[in-house]
């Protein structure tokens, strides 16, 4: 009786030096040999079913559960591995999908022998320009894919061009309430920890306007001396599910008065607050009748 064809990956290859990577040596350096053990559960999540991940709380708990973790150090490593750029860190905030680039080559170097006689046909989530995929790799033009992936690679001519405006409006809207009209902070880590404090609120049902979010990025970028400070007051309050931030027990809070912000793109405001108080009341009326 003939073995039954098995879907996705049975092995991925591992580099010897994997150890010898400088983002690898900085998360042993800050996890230890959890954040590595998390690492490549993920990656045999991914290579078990293809080349990505859709991850959810689900999942989550069942890695909590499976490496007898705490939920929140899985959420520190994954958000150590976005901010590092191990996941694409902009597919995971849109789609909350975990996969690379660096994933998607080692993947076509996985499937080249079985694909040389029956191509392999990918759709969704596929990260790689058109002279970087191999021969026989087929780019399936799907709907699902949409401005997201073009955004990862402008030379990329396989994605869709068939778009959903509804679906594609959401999306934009999504994108600019998580991004805070392109406001970035210069540390990635500390990025993706405030990006996890607001898709927590957005879960939670609140719908911040851009002014609102860039007095958050202001709150947390003037309430530390150091961005390590700063990410620890992010981290917790997005694991706790607060609204703004709040200092550490015993420091005093910095004077912002003539500080300019750490932010790339972005020159500082001016509010009025009083207006805008205004302004948020009148909608909330506007919506109650």
């Amino acid at each position: 009786m003939a073995r039954p064809i098995k879907e996705g990956n049975q092995y991925f290859s591992l580099d010897v030096d994997f150890f010898s990577d400088k983002k690898i040596k900085i998360l042993k350096s800050k996890y230890g040999a959890d954040g590595i053990c998390i690492y490549l559960y993920l990656l045999c999540e991914i290579y078990k079913r293809g080349y990505y991940l859709k991850m959810d709380e689900d999942l989550e708990f069942i890695l909590s559960d499976d490496l007898h973790m705490s939920c929140n150090k899985v959420k520190q490593v994954l958000a150590f591995l976005l901010g590092r750029s191990l996941f694409d860190s902009k597919l995971f905030q849109s789609d909350t999908v975990l996969t690379s680039v660096g994933i998607q080559r080692r993947f076509q170097l996985m499937v080249k022998s079985k694909a040389l006689k029956n191509p392999v046909v990918v759709d969704k989530y596929w990260l790689l320009t058109q002279e970087e995929t191999a021969t026989f790799i087929k780019v399936r033009h799907n709907g699902d894919n949409s401005e997201k992936n073009d955004s990862f690679s402008k030379n990329n001519s396989f994605n869709s061009e068939n778009k959903c405006i509804k679906e594609n409006k959401s999306k934009i809207k999504e994108k600019r309430i998580i991004e805070g009209a392109s406001a970035r902070f210069d540390n990635p880590e500390l990025e993706s920890y405030f990006h996890l404090f607001l898709t927590c609120r957005r879960k939670n049902g609140e719908i911040l306007i851009d002014d609102q979010i860039r007095l958050l990025r202001e709150e947390l970028q003037n309430i530390a001396d150091t961005d390590a400070e700063r990410i620890e007051i992010a981290r917790k309050a997005a694991m706790s599910g607060w609204k703004s931030f709040y200092q550490s027990s015993g420091k005093k809070r910095k004077k912002t008065e003539g500080r300019t912000n750490g932010f790339n793109n972005f020159d500082g405001r001016k509010y009025d607050m009083e207006n805008l108080e205004r302004q948020l009341l009148g909608e909330v009326h506007e919506k109650e009748e």
